[in-house]
């Protein structure tokens, strides 16, 4: 046997595997697919994302001293321009009597600032003044209520996922966030009389669901309270990521977040 009829012989011998015979297109597919299903073996939530929604009250903000003074700022507007009141009345007791007419009037209480209104004006009603400086002494309020002073780590966060993200900014309180230090910043502002409901309703997360065309799990919300914020946002199915900033224990009855940090500095994005 010569050398080319050795050489012959021994390719009818040799039996490749199937793959083989279709030649190279079909490796680098396998090649391909296996490539795919390693990416899915170590996607994250995170990867989806293209909505962030944020809380704002201490989530991008300290809240209580904000509103101590809007309610300090408010008493002395009253005793100002309706001193009958300021003298009956201390600030603790307009806000016990405020809550009162929430609890009566529980499909308006998720409107605040329409609570106030109405508050004072049974009121001054009670003490014959004018009924029309309700809504004046609410807007001298909602002045004050707007001075906000943002955490450190916020603005240069929002400054850099706005580049990326689409940014909305949801909240249960009155601040009108442009007026605020952060005007902006979002690209959609809700709260709950847009949502018709406070949260842990969910009614304001639907809300921005439906506001950005988007599917929950493209949502990540971001929020300080567990039972507000977070675990309705976990029923929707949207992405969640709990700030503690002051070292708080999560509640063994809630469903975790995502994610948890200190500070915005700590997203995954």
């Amino acid at each position: 046997m010569n050398l080319q009829d050795s050489i012959a012989s021994n390719r009818r011998e040799i039996h490749y595997p199937a793959t083989w015979h279709i030649g190279s297109n079909r490796i680098a597919c396998c090649a391909r697919m296996a490539g795919i299903e390693h990416f899915r073996g170590t996607m994250s939530k995170f990867d989806s994302i293209r909505i962030i929604s944020f809380d704002l009250d201490d989530t991008l903000w300290p809240t209580m001293q904000t509103i101590v003074e809007a309610e300090r700022q408010l008493f002395r507007w009253l005793e100002e321009n309706t001193p009958e009141i300021a003298r009956q009345h201390s600030i603790e007791s307009l806000r016990a009597h405020r809550r009162e007419l929430a609890l009566a009037n529980p499909a308006i209480a998720h409107d605040m600032n329409r609570t106030r209104e109405l508050h004072l004006r049974d009121l001054f009603a009670g003490q014959g003044y004018h009924s029309a400086l309700a809504e004046i002494a609410v807007r001298h309020f909602q002045q004050h209520r707007n001075r906000v002073f943002p955490y450190e780590d916020v603005r240069p966060v929002l400054e850099r996922l706005r580049e990326e993200f689409i940014l909305v900014s949801v909240t249960n309180g009155t601040t009108e966030v442009g007026k605020t230090p952060l005007a902006g910043f979002f690209h959609h502002s809700f709260n709950a009389v847009d949502a018709g409901k406070a949260k842990p309703h969910p009614a304001i997360f639907e809300l921005v669901i439906e506001r950005t065309k988007a599917a929950p799990h493209e949502v990540l919300h971001v929020g300080d309270d567990p039972v507000r914020d977070i675990a309705p946002a976990n029923d929707l199915g949207l992405v969640t990521a709990w700030i503690n900033r002051h070292g708080q224990v999560w509640p063994d009855t809630l469903e975790v977040a995502d994610h948890e940090m200190e500070t915005l500095d700590e997203l995954p994005l």
